[in-house]
């Protein structure tokens, strides 16, 4: 067991705040040492060029990143710890900031709905994205509405879901649309989409985007091509970025929940970083849906108590970057 240093703040007992101060220094600490020493899994060839022409080390046979404390803080310190999830309406504006403040947004992207009418589970169509989108929007202390089901009607019909079920968000909601599953490749056209919506005028577009994309690395360690895609055409765009790691401690993450949160916090300032590098300034969420591994039905609860502990010390961590946060609550 590791000596107890001197001055070192503990915190005896439990409440929401599970961390003190100096020990989120060390889960951040031991994040610069894996992130400079480990490295991370870029699949993407031109991410991996945009971090090997900022300085970092980079292994082109097996695809490994190392990206150096310095450059981790400094893009941090570009990213802006405040600005504007736009609604359709702007009474709807939701301002993203660093900071305790708390707002509320859906939860998704899921495969299935209950139709309460028959009493039966069904896969989700572009009608419950509408329908969901109208609810969200009724509800008044819903502030962003998170894309809840996936259109799995039209990807059987191989159509772009993804630009699909945009639309149609926008069609029944006045609030921010935050797209829980884009396509790295479509990026592009959700701006254009957005620039129709705005006339023509591409600065209102940047200045007021009503849709933001949320994008997971694959734990451990990893940033795939679609998920760096998303990164760097949404930095380019000026289209908020959610980098949301989904780790499972005792799985894909160690089975403590504090060395779970290193893996998480490596994947997640990867991603940051990559936005900064493209863009300085680009607008990004510290993301998290981490919680543990499920022995007994090898699944990810998202209800669970360690989800709860986990998006507590997640908050925390977004604070101590001065970034604005995005957590799954229980």
């Amino acid at each position: 067991m590791r000596k107890i240093v001197a001055g070192f703040d503990r915190l005896d007992g439990l409440r929401l705040d599970i961390f003190t101060k100096d020990e989120i220094k060390e889960i951040d600490f031991a994040t610069m040492d894996v992130l400079s020493t480990v490295g991370v899994y870029v699949s993407d060839a031109k991410a991996r060029e945009v971090y090997k022409n900022a300085g970092c080390e980079v292994d082109e046979k097996n695809k490994v990143v190392k990206i150096p404390e310095y450059l981790v803080r400094d893009c941090i310190n570009k990213c802006p710890s405040k600005y504007v999830l736009a609604g359709r309406e702007k009474k709807n504006d939701f301002v993203m900031k660093a900071g305790a403040e708390v707002g509320v947004t859906t939860f998704g992207t899921g495969l299935y709905i209950h139709d309460y009418e028959n009493n039966s589970i069904k896969e989700s169509t572009i009608k419950d994205v509408a329908d969901s989108a109208r609810v969200a929007d009724w509800c008044e202390h819903v502030d962003v509405f998170s894309l809840t089901v996936a259109a799995r009607d039209l990807i059987k019909e191989e159509r772009p879901a993804d630009l699909y079920e945009t639309l149609t968000s926008w069609e029944n909601t006045t609030k921010h649309f935050h797209h829980i599953d884009p396509v790295g490749e479509n990026m592009e056209n959700y701006f254009k989409m957005m620039v129709a919506y705005y006339g023509g005028d591409e600065e209102m577009a940047r200045k007021r985007p009503i849709i933001s994309a949320l994008l997971c690395p694959t734990s451990p360690l990893q940033l795939h091509d679609n998920a760096c895609q998303v990164i760097m055409k949404g930095a380019e765009y000026e289209i908020p970025v959610n980098v949301l790691s989904m780790a499972m401690s005792g799985a894909t993450g160690p089975v403590t929940l504090a060395g779970t949160l290193v893996t998480h916090n490596t994947e997640v300032l990867a991603g940051i970083v990559l936005a900064q590098l493209v863009n300085p300034g680009a607008p990004v969420m510290y993301g998290s849906s981490t919680t543990m591994f499920d022995l007994r039905t090898a699944t990810a609860p998202v209800g669970a108590p360690e989800l709860g502990l986990i998006s507590a010390a997640v908050a925390k961590l977004g604070q101590y970057y001065k970034l604005p946060t995005y957590v799954a609550g229980v």
